[in-house]
């Protein structure tokens, strides 16, 4: 048993060796191709990644170092509980994941994890669910920039996050055996004043001055966002150079003759298999793609926005690799995503094409008029969307906690 292990072992070092050599050739034979594909890589996170994420990842660290998190969590965990399995916090990650987008949603998690708000457990029932793309770059780059029909993200969007929750109420029972969070201490106190009680107490705790918590918020968040744009400029360069050696052409032949078993087009395997490495890139090869019908090109897209890209899952495999979270089990809920993203698609294509047919813009229309989406608009939006989410959630949560109170009372 030991040799099979240890055989195994170097069965493996060799693999990543032997890869790793071939990427370094093809780096030193393609010289061109890797530079301006590592030059797209950096152009795209600097100009967009960089400056879209870091505020939001800034401000998770204060809000956690606030207390405002444990705050959270005791308002919510009458409804994060029952629905999803997880303490109230994991509303925190939920917003913050569905408004601004993958892969901010780990980040948080493991935070939570080291500080003991969440088991691993529930950290891999949180990322298998909150790991989403924000609603501006499903509306902005893709309806708008890709399709050209503004109307067209409401059906991209509520595939989206629906077929999200039902990832999170299937992987409520993942791992059921293994010992959750307390639920918060059930007492004569009122739910809002055991929330401040929470809050003060994880501040007292936490003990950083303010400056000293401003400080480490960005540091930490800098150090983040710089982990991430190295994969995405390691992906793009990827990308390029199986594109350069023809290796992509054999997924492409096998993806056309998976396609075309579920009757899909087999013209849009070029745009699925870009989609598999880098949501961008296969998102444009889908909308462009000919001889294809509009809802099956949609239906792609969205299996390739909750699939997410091997760009994203790296980025999240190394922000995992600082708790004992494991990544396999997000892996295997990107797989439950994307399938059930399709299925939504093509289910909800005509009530939807109903209801947004007497739209100004016609939902199937397109218009070549280009919509301009500045920073400062992603951010009020995304700001907006998060306190839209969280009020909605803790009116949900209150009032379970009213009937709770009530039925105790009435008779107990």
């Amino acid at each position: 048993m030991l040799y099979y292990i240890s055989n195994k072992s170097y069965w493996k070092t060799g693999l990543l060796g032997f890869t790793t050599f071939i990427i370094v050739i093809s780096l030193i034979k393609f010289p061109d191709i890797s530079f301006q594909s590592s030059l797209r890589g950096l152009t795209i996170w600097w100009e967009v990644v960089f400056p879209a994420l870091l505020p939001f990842f800034i401000l998770s660290e204060i809000l956690m170092g606030l207390g405002v998190v444990h705050f959270m969590s005791v308002l919510l965990e009458p409804l994060m509980r029952p629905l999803f399995n997880v303490p109230g916090s994991g509303a925190f990650v939920m917003t913050m994941g569905f408004s601004s987008g993958y892969p901010i949603s780990s980040k948080i998690t493991t935070r939570l994890r080291e500080q003991g708000l969440v088991t691993r457990s529930e950290g891999e029932r949180l990322v298998a669910f909150t790991t989403t793309s924000d609603p501006l770059f499903m509306f902005g780059a893709i309806a708008v920039g890709f399709f050209y029909n503004p109307t067209l993200g409401v059906i991209i969007v509520i595939a989206h996050y629906l077929s999200a929750i039902i990832v999170g109420l299937l992987m409520r029972n993942h791992d059921v055996r293994s010992t959750n969070t307390p639920k918060s201490m059930k007492t004569k106190d009122m739910i809002l004043l055991r929330a401040l009680k929470a809050m003060h107490q994880a501040r007292i705790k936490d003990r950083r001055p303010l400056g000293k918590l401003l400080g480490d918020a960005v540091t930490s968040s800098i150090s983040t966002l710089a982990l991430i744009g190295g994969f995405i400029i390691l992906m793009s360069v990827l990308i390029s150079i199986l594109g350069a050696l023809k290796i992509t052409n054999l997924f492409v032949y096998i993806a056309a003759f998976v396609l075309s078993l579920v009757g899909f087009a087999p013209e849009l395997a070029t745009a699925f298999i870009s989609g598999i490495f880098e949501v961008t890139i296969g998102s444009k090869e889908a909308s462009i793609s000919t001889e294809v019908t509009f809802l099956q090109k949609i239906s792609i897209v969205s299996v390739i926005l909750a699939w997410g890209g091997l760009s994203v899952h790296a980025q999240i495999a190394a922000i995992l690799s600082a708790t004992d979270i494991r990544y396999w089990p997000f892996f295997v809920s990107r797989i439950f995503h994307a399938l059930i993203a399709g299925v939504l698609t093509l289910i909800i294509w005509k009530p939807s094409n109903y209801l947004l047919s007497h739209h100004a813009i016609p939902v199937f229309s397109y218009s070549q008029a280009p919509i301009e989406f500045k920073l400062w608009n992603y951010w009020v939006i995304m700001a907006t969307m998060s306190l839209s989410i969280l009020t909605f959630m803790l009116m949900i949560s209150l009032l379970i906690y009213a009937r709770q109170r009530f039925i105790n009372r009435r008779f107990f």
